[in-house]
């Protein structure tokens, strides 16, 4: 089985910097088109400056909370490749509520549900009804093999199943994205749309860079929880998203991969946010 994604169509969100645009890139290296999507347009600018003139590469810049941004991101993708196979929401959030406020969370949660479950919900939801029409189109030819409609890879966080009362709504936030992944694969399932996430852990994102330069022991206190003592290079988790993304995992869905160097295996009690 093949872990191919070459000639396949993608859009990944959040795509402008870190995590994102590992696995934007390295999608686009292994032969895929690939839509860069994010809410940064002068970084996308500058990260596809190279490849302004590509057959094989775009970006759409716009705020993806919006449902209107989500449709023109739909539509520029299919006038620019003629399909979409693959889905990455890499878009996502983070953000730690000081211990003095623990007890009044609405705003940022409401917030985070906004940033992480339902930009990726809308997207999904766009990105599937394009899938089946495309499922249907090739299923009229009864000449052609039966072939997987598509896949989408949600980027979720071990913070889904860690108790972190800092991370509240991040949690809450991912802990949803868990259970839209399995709901979608089950829904999607019959038109061959396969639906998987990825819950990883400390992974040397943007956000985790800058972390670490305000506080220098953090990166101790991360490899201290960590069985395998290192962060993880974004490199790592855009391979395990190609496997998903490609038929080498073609019986797969409804899943939520654990990508975090064992840290999910030894107690939570005082383990750092990332």
């Amino acid at each position: 089985m093949s872990f191919s994604v070459e000639g396949k169509t993608a859009i990944v969100t959040g795509a402008a910097n870190g995590i994102g645009l590992a696995i934007a890139r390295h999608l686009l290296e292994s032969g895929a088109n690939v839509m860069f999507a994010d809410m940064d347009e002068d970084r996308l600018k500058d990260e596809l400056a190279d490849d302004a003139d590509s057959d094989t590469a775009a970006f759409f810049a716009g705020d993806l909370r919006e449902r209107l941004t989500l449709a023109n991101l739909m539509s520029a993708t299919i006038e620019k490749f003629d399909r979409l196979d693959i889905l990455v929401n890499a878009s996502r959030q983070m953000v730690a509520t000081p211990e003095d406020e623990l007890l009044d969370q609405d705003e940022i949660v409401t917030q985070q549900l906004d940033q992480n479950l339902m930009t990726a919900l809308r997207m999904s939801q766009m990105a599937a009804k394009r899938m089946i029409a495309q499922a249907k189109e090739a299923d009229e030819d009864e000449d052609a093999p039966q072939r997987p409609a598509g896949s989408i890879v949600n980027l979720s966080s071990i913070a889904a199943r860690r108790t972190h009362p800092q991370l509240l709504a991040f949690s809450v936030s991912t802990a949803a994205l868990d259970q839209m992944t399995r709901s979608m694969a089950v829904a999607l399932a019959p038109w061959r749309i396969r639906v998987n996430a990825v819950a990883f852990g400390s992974v040397m994102s943007s956000s985790l860079k800058e972390t670490l330069r305000e506080n220098r022991d953090y990166r101790s206190d991360i490899v201290d929880h960590t069985p395998m003592s290192r962060i993880a290079n974004p490199s790592e988790l855009a391979e395990t998203v190609r496997f998903l993304a490609s038929n080498g995992s073609a019986f797969m869905t409804g899943q939520i991969l654990t990508v975090d160097g064992g840290r999910t295996l030894l107690d939570p009690v005082n383990a750092p946010a990332h």
